[in-house]
């Protein structure tokens, strides 16, 4: 389709031998030279450029311009229009190593592909599942809970999942049927144990009846056993104990007509018959009265014929010791009949040579022909086992014959010979002895077959007493090595290679007979000790420096620029070390694997520093817009005094996240910084709105409050009535002061008050008395204060000035706060003027309500 837009090796200009599409066109030969060949590939690519635009959708037409074309932007505006898998896999294996953008795309849009069949599959063996489930006769909850589990993680089709939730409606509607099934049954079983009273035996059968409709229910499989036999067993007890309520009396009128029969009839069996022969014969008895006629005539006939007169004999009665006697060989038979049924025939043949060697009583015409029958079968069985066991020896003697035939290896040889003789000494037990000759030819046989085996034995010990004789020497070897050791020289190298060789020769000895090897181990594993007493002390030298190495390097700062220096410093230590004194090659690899691991991790650490610092930054940074964004949307509700508290624990808890959260990316260092100001100025300029606004509340308070004071004691001073509940009632109108101020105030207040009804003239003049000394007061705070006190104070508050300034040169004691001599000042009963009481306002707003 689009042949016209792509140049063939045989055009003008192309050259065959070209690596690539590109490399033609750079390279072509002949024709107008090298601007007639830019020239056409600007028009190749327009023209290719708009036929991928033109595709419109269409997924074959993009693949072959994807696979024909030799310009990238190209092939990856056409990739767009690729979608399917087929497609999508054949694209990204042509391109796989020439295009890596298309390929990259294509393998995107695989891996959705096949993450999207993968969740089908997943929920359609989900599927599966749950219809098993459904159709299992014996379904429990763990398995429905397992089923929810995985299909969490699945995201599946709508289809699909429409499909699992049906399923599982069904699971759980089967679930909730075996808890209603399962309940019932508890029920009933609580309803058989509690029966009682008249109605029981019908009240029984309608249990049992919707029991058995428990068991045809489409859950019984699900039933707990035990609940089903708890069941069984109390309904069985019900009908028991019910059945015994109402059992017939004529059984009770016939029993002690039949029971003579069986009693009289079997006057003789008694003179020979055990204990156990007598149960048998009065079960038997009491079977004939549950199953005895109605019909009188019928059991008298039967007694009169059971009480016709035999011929007497004499009843022996057999002792305690013989009847014990007779338990015990009675047990011996049972124990030789078991032996006979479990195919022991050597056992129960002892247990007979045993019996025919125990003396006993009596034994009953039974236990005598069980004994006979016993020793018949036993005979049988021996005399079959003893034609069985000259077949096996036969089987035997051809098997050993063979043995030599099928070329095993010696150790196998001598183990299959001793095992055949083992296998003979079993079957002489069980079958009995064999024939001589038989015996003969299958020891010739072994012998014949182990001699092989024999001869290469032999060859081993040969090979065992040279390998003795060279470990003998090695061990002198190393005893003179000892005397003249290259530990003295300091020579570590020499001494580690002697070492190696004489223990990987001694490794390769060879096999050494047990009671020389053990000598032997012993005396050079003694020599070498000696020999490599002071290459150990100084291995183990060398393994502690090599481990101060290792610290060392962890304890390197991968963020200092002096490490990797330091690094390079310590490997050279360590290859100098190395080549010194090696050690063993097993503890050389695993110290050195421990180095380079902490090299490793320091230069990972190192490598990753940048990235982490400016993720930690970044999380910082985030942490702190958080911070402001919670200051900047921040309300609060309430009076007041709780907005202050919530103001001032937001503040706090933003400033210890702040300090908390470290250090930002610089590029918005600045800018989060501007914004946290600005977010707590915010607050605090709103808390400062509160705390104004309520100091204007409070000064007002204070003011009328005082004013009402000094008016009550006004009044009280100018003789005027007073009546206490009015001036009560006017003080309880006014708002709540600070818990000092209004004790105050209020202990002077009802001072004025109780002084109306009593020594009112005595009160006025404190009043009166104490006017000079509040001016004084006053004047002495707004010095400390620095409030200015007017022109007609002028004279007195110089005076004033002095005063405090020698008496606090004067007094070594802290000053009292003048939030406290505030309070004293308000404390004091007086008669004020006009100007006094605004002066006493003025001190309060500026030194009372900062206390």
């Amino acid at each position: 389709m689009f042949e016209f837009l792509f140049r063939r090796p045989g055009d003008k200009g192309a050259d065959p031998q070209a690596g690539g599409p590109e490399q033609g066109t750079s390279a072509a030969a002949g024709g107008n030279g090298a601007q007639d060949g830019q020239a056409d590939a600007a028009a190749r690519r327009a023209a290719q450029v708009e036929a991928a635009r033109g595709l419109a959708g269409n997924e074959a037409a993009a693949v072959e311009l994807i696979l024909q074309s030799e310009f990238a932007d190209v092939r990856l505006a056409a990739a767009e229009h690729v979608v399917s898998q087929p497609m999508l896999e054949r694209v990204q294996a042509a391109v796989r190593n020439t295009d890596r953008r298309v390929a990259k795309l294509m393998q995107g849009r695989l891996d959705a592909i096949r993450h999207r069949q993968g969740e089908q599959r997943q929920a359609e063996l989900s599927i599966a599942t749950a219809q098993r489930l459904l159709a299992d006769e014996k379904l429990t909850p763990n398995q429905v809970a397992d089923l929810d589990r995985l299909w969490k993680v699945i995201a599946a089709p709508e289809e699909l999942a429409a499909q699992f939730a049906a399923l599982r409606e069904a699971l759980g509607a089967r679930l909730e049927a075996q808890v209603t099934l399962q309940r019932a049954v508890i029920d009933a079983l609580a309803a058989v144990r509690r029966l009682e009273g008249e109605d029981a035996a019908a009240e029984l059968e309608r249990l049992a009846a919707q029991h058995a409709e428990h068991r045809a229910a489409p859950e019984h499989a699900t039933l707990p056993r035990h609940l089903l036999n708890d069941f069984d067993a109390a309904l069985a007890q019900a009908r028991t104990t019910i059945a015994a309520r109402v059992q017939p009396a004529p059984v009770a009128a016939v029993l002690p007509v039949v029971h003579v029969a069986p009693v009289a009839a079997d006057v003789q069996a008694e003179q020979v018959a055990e204990p156990e022969v007598e149960a048998a014969v009065a079960s038997e008895s009491m079977a004939a009265v549950a199953s005895a006629p109605d019909d009188e005539a019928a059991a008298n006939t039967t007694a009169e014929a059971a009480a016709a007169p035999r011929p007497p004999k004499e009843k022996h009665k057999p002792s305690p010791a013989d009847k014990e006697a007779n338990a015990r060989f009675m047990a011996m038979v049972d124990a030789m009949e078991a032996a006979l049924e479990q195919g022991q025939l050597h056992t129960a043949a002892e247990h007979d040579k045993t019996l025919k060697e125990t003396k006993t009583g009596r034994l009953s015409p039974q236990q005598s022909e069980r004994l006979a029958h016993i020793r018949a079968e036993l005979k049988r069985l021996s005399a079959w086992a003893r034609w069985g066991g000259n077949v096996s020896r036969e089987e035997m003697v051809h098997a050993v014959e063979e043995l030599p035939a099928q070329g095993l290896a010696m150790s196998e040889l001598a183990k299959k010979v001793s095992t055949m003789r083992e296998r003979w000494k079993a079957l002489d037990s069980v079958s009995g002895p064999a024939p001589k000759s038989l015996w003969e030819k299958f020891d010739a046989a072994c012998t014949a077959a182990y001699a092989p085996a024999a001869a290469h034995f032999k060859h081993l010990a040969d090979e065992r007493h040279t390998n003795a004789a060279r470990a003998q020497a090695m061990v002198e070897e190393v005893q003179a090595l000892i005397a003249d050791s290259p530990a003295a020289r300091e020579d570590w190298r020499a001494l580690a290679s002697v070492s190696q060789r004489l223990r990987q020769a001694w490794s390769r000895l060879g096999t050494i007979d047990r009671k020389d090897k053990k000598k032997l181990d012993s005396a050079f594993g003694k020599a070498m000790e000696t020999l490599m007493a002071p290459l150990e002390e100084q291995r183990r030298i060398e393994v502690a420096r090599r481990e101060q190495l290792i610290e060392e390097v962890y304890k390197l700062n991968p963020a200092d620029r002096h490490t990797v220096d330091t690094l390079r410093g310590l490997q050279e230590s360590w290859q100098g070390h190395a080549k010194a004194l090696p050690l063993e090659r097993k503890q050389e690899q695993a110290l050195w694997q421990k180095f380079r691991t902490a090299c490793d991790t320091i230069f990972a650490k190192r490598k990753e520093s940048a990235h982490a610092a400016d993720h930690e930054r970044k999380a910082h940074l985030h942490a702190r817009e958080a911070i402001c964004a919670g200051l900047e949307g921040a309300t609060f509700e309430g009076d007041d005094k709780t907005q202050l508290a919530a103001i001032a624990k937001t503040l706090k808890d933003a400033a210890g996240g702040w300090h908390g959260s470290g250090a930002v990316p610089r590029a918005a260092e600045q800018r989060i910084e501007a914004r946290y100001r600005a977010a707590v100025a915010q607050l605090q300029s709103q808390a400062d709105a509160i705390r104004k606004r309520a100091g204007a509340a409070q000064a007002n308070a204070m003011r009328d409050k005082l004013r009402l004071v000094q008016a009550l004691e006004t009044a009280l001073a100018g003789g005027d009535d007073i009546d206490g509940d009015d001036w009560s009632s006017r003080w309880t109108a006014l708002p709540s002061l600070p818990a000092d101020y209004e004790r105050i105030l209020r202990g002077r207040f009802d001072a004025a008050l109780k002084a109306a009804a009593g020594a009112r003239a005595a009160y006025a003049a404190q009043l009166e008395g104490n006017r000079v000394r509040v001016l004084s007061e006053a004047l002495r705070l707004e010095i400390l204060a620095g409030i200015d006190s007017g022109a007609e104070f002028a004279r007195d508050r110089l005076k004033m000035q002095v005063e405090v300034l020698q008496n606090s040169l004067k007094s070594g004691q802290k000053p009292a706060s003048q939030a406290a001599q505030f309070q004293e000042l308000c404390a004091l009963p007086a008669l004020v003027d006009d100007r006094t009481a605004s002066r006493i306002e003025q001190l309060f707003r500026r030194v009372g309500a900062g206390g």
